[in-house]
């Protein structure tokens, strides 16, 4: 496989809205985040995905884009964003931008257009359809809850939205919309931006006919999740976006992809196929979910986490490239979901980076995981924001009589909030994230855990995430090595090999808050070997077994 500057990349995720308010207003802002560029830098990563900072009216914090050539007042100018760039590009980070085009805003001007008239030259940019008897087309339901479908009276039929109502799914069947697409990509990349991620791109083509999907529990609505992702031109219009587009630059794509398989992931991702770099798939962010989808809580076992990792590494080995992650702004803070908060936040912070860092894939860091920022729990549901939970609140407590305990316990688990409370700068009121009254509550404890105190202190997990980047740029076998799982049935340790030219990583990781013995392959032992990093102090060299303390995280280098 070719060598490419964003396997060799650690990406990190700005939430805009939430990082750096530089004005007063609540709101986290363009110049914000400038003011904070020579910290990433500090923290060596090489390329920021700044998540939409595009007009909106913000129904759904920015993903319902009313206007994708212009950036929203509540983040700053064109000037500020032209500025922003130029001083990223000065200190050598590169820019991606989130490409949102399965759906617009309804207050986008193609929308407005469009729902005038059946004869409106827009009215093809949507899917629009007419009722069936007296009900919707079909029984598809929203991600965020009741029907995909709304009523227009103004031209008697509905159009389709697989998310928020005011989020109208674009119509890719039309060549003239995707020309629109097209165009715009290349007004951001000639502004010199270094690539996309891709706001679930697979479900940008449908099923033809749009059937209703199987409902065998009766509900009013059915997840139609499987004519709309993946869908039969999907190839079709990504390698079409390729040719018009991303080919004529030195650009990365990462496309969200839900529902995407190891077998789907080689199509999209390999060099030959010229879809997309990488995708983010979902499968080890479901695992603790139950049948009833993300708010159904199960706990999760290491070994499923395992079974689903071992997939991934293996499966596009050779062929294809991971996209690495455990939390970003649609899940719950790493930290409280795969580690511990309490008593071991900082071990486990540690270690979960380790975990994922030493992988064979691109890792992303999302913001403030790097200080081990974590869940939070508010008083009421009326201090949450995001629409899917209260979409999701308002059906379980309002309309089908669900315990507001239990549900409330679901969303301290799972709510997209836990991931936007604003960023933890300093000790001082709201975290010194914003002199006025921040649009979301920020976590209370960011007087214990704050990027200042992080910074200043040199066994801080900030530190530990520098030394993890830095291995990365030292040693090739981070990212080229291939990986082979050991004791894949254990419980309590993951442990895994990375092998590379002459050399080989072993990686250590105990799960538990309690100590465990590790045996050392045969194989291992005996070689000359070192220690790259731990988030323990211990200088030992390799035995035939290793005594972890909890969550502890080692890595040997051996050397063959």
């Amino acid at each position: 496989m070719k060598k490419q500057w964003w396997k060799e990349s650690v990406i990190y995720q700005i939430y805009p809205r939430s990082f750096m308010d530089s004005n007063g207003d609540g709101i986290g802002d363009i110049p914000g985040i400038i003011s904070k560029l020579d910290y990433l830098k500090e923290l060596g990563i090489d390329v920021i995905w700044l998540s939409p900072v595009y007009n909106s009216p913000n129904d759904d914090n920015g993903y319902d884009i009313s206007d994708y050539r212009e950036i929203m007042d509540d983040f700053g100018t064109m000037a500020d964003w032209e500025l922003l760039l130029k001083e990223m590009h000065e200190r050598g980070l590169k820019l991606i931008m989130d490409l949102v085009v399965n759906h617009s805003s309804d207050e986008h001007n193609w929308f407005v257009e469009s729902r005038k008239s059946k004869d409106n030259p827009y009215r093809d940019y949507y899917i629009w359809r007419p009722g069936k008897d007296g009900k919707e087309p079909n029984n598809w339901e929203s991600v965020f809850s009741g029907s995909a479908w709304q009523y227009d009276e103004s031209t008697e039929e509905y159009y389709l939205h697989l998310f928020s109502k005011k989020q109208p799914d674009l119509n890719w069947e039309n060549p003239k919309l995707r020309q629109e697409v097209y165009d715009m990509m290349k007004f951001w990349l000639d502004k010199g931006i270094d690539g996309f991620r891709m706001d679930v791109i697979n479900f940008i083509s449908k099923v033809d006919g749009l059937p209703d999907a199987p409902n065998p529990e009766g509900k009013p609505y059915a997840s139609g999740s499987k004519f709309f992702m993946n869908g039969p031109k999907i190839h079709d219009y990504l390698q079409e976006m390729n040719r018009e587009v991303l080919s004529h630059y030195d650009a990365m794509t990462v496309g969200e992809m839900p529902g995407a398989s190891v077998e789907l992931a080689k199509l999209y991702t390999n060099e030959e196929r010229n879809e997309t770099n990488m995708i983010f798939q979902f499968e080890h962010v479901d695992l603790d979910s139950g049948p009833e989808g993300k708010w159904d809580l199960r706990p999760l076992k290491l070994t499923d986490l395992k079974k689903s990792f071992t997939k991934w590494q293996n499966g596009l080995e050779g062929e294809g490239w991971n996209s690495l992650y455990l939390n970003n702004h649609d899940q719950p803070r790493m930290v409280s979901r795969f580690g511990n908060d309490q008593e071991f936040r900082i071990e486990s912070a540690k270690m979960l980076a380790t975990f994922l860092h030493m992988l064979k894939g691109t890792p992303y860091i999302y913001q403030g995981e790097e200080i081990g920022m974590t869940n939070v729990r508010f008083n009421s549901i009326g201090e949450y924001q995001d629409i899917e939970t209260l979409n999701m609140y308002n059906e379980k407590v309002n309309q089908n009589g669900e315990d507001p305990a239990k549900v409330m316990e679901s969303i301290y688990v799972k709510g997209r909030d836990n991931a936007r409370t604003p960023f933890q700068w300093d000790e001082t009121d709201h975290g010194g994230f914003t002199t006025g009254t921040p649009w979301l509550k920020v976590n209370p404890n960011y007087k214990e855990i704050n990027a200042k105190l992080a910074v200043g202190d040199e066994h801080s997990i900030y530190h530990y995430y520098r030394k993890l980047i830095q291995l990365r740029k030292e040693h090739p076998i981070i990212v080229h090595g291939s990986y082979e799982i050991l004791l894949p049935e254990d419980e309590n340790v993951y442990a895994y090999t990375r092998t590379y030219e002459s050399k080989t990583l072993l990686v250590a990781l105990n799960f538990s808050k309690e100590n465990q013995i590790f045996e050392v392959p045969a194989e291992l032992q005996g070689k000359k070997n070192e220690i790259l990093i731990t988030n323990y102090s211990r200088q030992d060299s390799l035995q035939t077994t290793i005594a972890l303390k909890p969550y502890e995280a080692i890595v040997y280098q051996i050397h063959n």
